[in-house]
């Protein structure tokens, strides 16, 4: 057995790299005391927002939090409906569902694992009328209010058709981001700046991630942004009056301090990743593995940035314990797509209602992607997959 270990992540060697520049920046914080909304969730709002290409940042305490706030400012509850991937993380539909409407599970596009556009059209021709409620889905009777595209594993959906349709149709976009920070669509335009609202994780495993739980919204519309700071605070403005009920969903400061820190190096993150997806792609050839191993897709213009490096491949699950005895670590993301939890059954989809999402759930493997790997580490993956597959 080999000696050499690749693990999916290690943020240990990450750390190493701005401890330094972060140590005494905590140590003026834990002095000041000030830990809530201070001047470090302004600085990290500001330059997220600038790097997004946005106008408004508001720093929120999960990327959780941040897709239940943009539900809540949109006005979106009981009686109304959000359309969206079902392969993706619990958070995008189990929020939809938390502020009372209805989500609505349409399939992905097979190459990029996004919602497709094709897909959501033919749902609102085949299954909702137009009038003056708005879109109706009519089994349900539940007004459609906005679509919530996700940009998984670092690239970013098909966003001029999805926008279209939108248009159309009054909805209003929230774009899932939570995986896609510095991701770039067909033009430039970055993740979190083409709808209503942007949502972004600030999780650990995240490109850009916290010590710790912490999420942020972006906008364009100043007054969209005030509301979502009003809302952040349980609808609080000024302080104890409420003509709003909100949340706490405030990011700490403490979390602020280490994310402005790290943003000075994501770019440089960010490059290691696609090398890395380069070199791998390299050495997927090399081994005569392309005609087995389906490599992640990077659409043409687009700017993919690998939060995940995911693979479609037969015998998935046994190949991922192979992986583990050579000392490999992988995640499945996701073995189950979100129409078919059980949690949702109310909703009753069934298997082969999504099959392009059911197919990815069943076929795919995340490899690790870091940046501080090494090549060496990468060829040992790939080797240990063509041993598998002799």
């Amino acid at each position: 057995m080999s000696t050499i270990k690749v693990p999916l992540l290690d943020l240990r060697l990450q750390y190493a790299s701005f401890k330094d520049e972060l140590l005494p920046i905590l140590e003026r914080l834990y002095e000041s005391q000030y830990f809530i909304l201070g001047p470090e969730v302004t600085a990290l709002e500001s330059a997220v927002a600038t790097y997004s290409g946005c106008a408004h940042g508001i720093g929120v305490s999960s990327g959780t939090d941040a897709l239940l706030l943009a539900l809540m400012a949109l006005g979106i509850g009981p009686g109304d409906a959000v359309l969206t991937s079902p392969y993706t993380f619990f958070a995008t539909g189990g929020t939809i569902a938390r502020t009372g409407a209805r989500p609505i599970y349409l399939d992905i596009d097979a190459p990029t694992y996004n919602l497709s556009p094709a897909a959501v059209q033919r749902f609102i021709d085949e299954e909702c009328t137009s009038g003056d409620d708005g879109l109706v889905h009519r089994a349900s009777a539940t007004r459609i209010k906005a679509l919530m595209p996700v940009h998984l594993y670092g690239q970013m959906a098909d966003m001029a058709p999805l926008l279209a349709i939108a248009r159309k149709h009054g909805l209003k976009v929230i774009e899932d981001a939570a995986q896609a920070i510095g991701s770039e669509y067909a033009g430039g335009a970055r993740a979190g700046s083409l709808g209503d609202i942007g949502c972004f994780s600030f999780f650990p495993t995240k490109n850009l991630g916290a010590f710790g739980d912490a999420g942020l919204c972006t906008a364009n519309d100043p007054e969209l942004a005030e509301l979502m700071r009003v809302l952040r605070v349980h609808g609080g403005k000024p302080k104890y009056y409420h003509a709003l009920i909100g949340g706490n969903f405030r990011i700490d400061e403490l979390q602020a301090a280490v994310l402005n820190v790290k943003l000075r190096h994501l770019e440089g993150w960010t490059e290691g990743r696609r090398r890395n997806a380069a070199t791998y792609a390299r050495l997927f050839g090399e081994a005569g593995l392309t005609g087995t191993v389906g490599l992640p897709y990077a659409t043409p213009g687009y700017r993919h940035i690998y939060n995940q490096y995911v693979i479609r491949v037969p015998e998935r699950d046994r190949l991922k314990a192979h992986l583990a005895e050579e000392g490999v670590g992988t995640e499945i993301y996701y073995p189950v797509p979100l129409h078919l939890q059980g949690c949702f059954a109310y909703l009753g989809y069934k298997a082969g209602d999504c099959p392009e999402s059911e197919r990815a759930a069943a076929e795919t493997l995340a490899l690790p992607i870091f940046p501080e790997l090494r090549e060496e580490q990468l060829a040992h993956v790939v080797a240990a997959i063509r041993r598998f597959y002799g």
